[in-house]
């Protein structure tokens, strides 16, 4: 089969149009979309203010074995930020749906074509591993640590992004912490469906005013951009505003069609790819 990986714009998705979901193998489903234009949006062209990943986890993986005995797994996706182009979600899902009557001789040959398809469509490698029913037990759920933000008693009277309302404390002492919340909410760039989520921040640099960053990341509330370009758009509005030496922001958005998506962006060397225990709410 002929894989056509052409980018496109996320009008001309499978997004709020009914679909078809074919039961045999095929690559062409995958429709990338670039990081670039969203990217030009809020200011970032050339070298890359971050490195990062985008951890999705795909929960509805099944396919047969030789015999014609249907299989299923759990399966996590590492997508590296410097790709070129992200994948439509719906059409992610189309995708894996598309294994469900194929015959695979075995997991390894699974996990290749996975590999082969979704690198393609990215533009970069993307890892792939499997969790099998045998090691469902050993999954385990875990909130993000850090301070969070939710106790604050604040009132909100706007529900778009105001990289504006984000202070931070240059005449004080650097500090480092790591800030949480539970608040995130966004929309579908193309359908307008919600999008929820939890963020951790971490970084190092002037204190920055906790209550100004609640009511920012309320702001994304009636916000219309994907996960990937929402967190982008959090780590840049919060490096212009608050000039941390050190920003990581990591946020866990809750599954929709059987996949989650968690974008992890960050600037300094020595921080580590974030761990991928499901939250809660995923």
């Amino acid at each position: 089969m002929t894989q056509d990986h052409t980018p496109n714009s996320p009008e001309q998705s499978q997004l709020g149009k009914v679909a078809t979901y074919k039961a045999e193998y095929d690559a062409s489903l995958l429709f990338p979309i670039p990081r670039s234009a969203k990217r030009e949006e809020i200011g970032i062209s050339g070298t890359l203010p971050f490195f990062g990943v985008d951890i999705w986890n795909g929960y509805e993986l099944s396919w047969l074995n030789q015999r014609g005995k249907p299989q299923v797994a759990i399966a996590r996706f590492h997508v590296p930020a410097d790709s070129p182009n992200i994948i439509e979600s719906k059409s992610f899902k189309l995708y894996l749906n598309s294994f469900n009557q194929t015959k695979v001789a075995d997991t390894d040959t699974l996990i290749h074509t996975l590999q082969r398809d979704l690198t393609a469509a990215a533009g970069a490698y993307v890892s792939v591993s499997l969790t099998l029913p045998e090691q469902f037990s050993q999954l385990q759920m875990q909130e993000l640590s850090g301070t969070v933000l939710d106790r604050l008693d604040i009132e909100v009277d706007s529900y778009h992004p105001a990289p504006d309302l984000l202070r931070a404390n240059h005449d004080e002492a650097i500090v480092e912490e790591t800030l949480v919340s539970h608040l995130l909410k966004s929309n579908c760039l193309v359908t307008g469906q919600p999008d929820w989520g939890s963020v951790q921040i971490h970084y190092v640099g002037p204190q920055i005013d906790q209550e100004s960053l609640l009511r920012y990341l309320i702001g994304f509330r009636n916000h219309n951009e994907f996960h990937e370009q929402c967190v982008e758009r959090i780590f840049v509005d919060i490096l212009r505003q608050c000039q941390p030496q050190k920003l990581s922001v990591y946020a866990r958005y809750t599954r929709r069609g059987g996949l989650d998506i968690n974008p992890w962006r960050s600037n300094f060397s020595t921080a580590q790819a974030p761990g991928n225990a499901r939250n809660a709410r995923q």
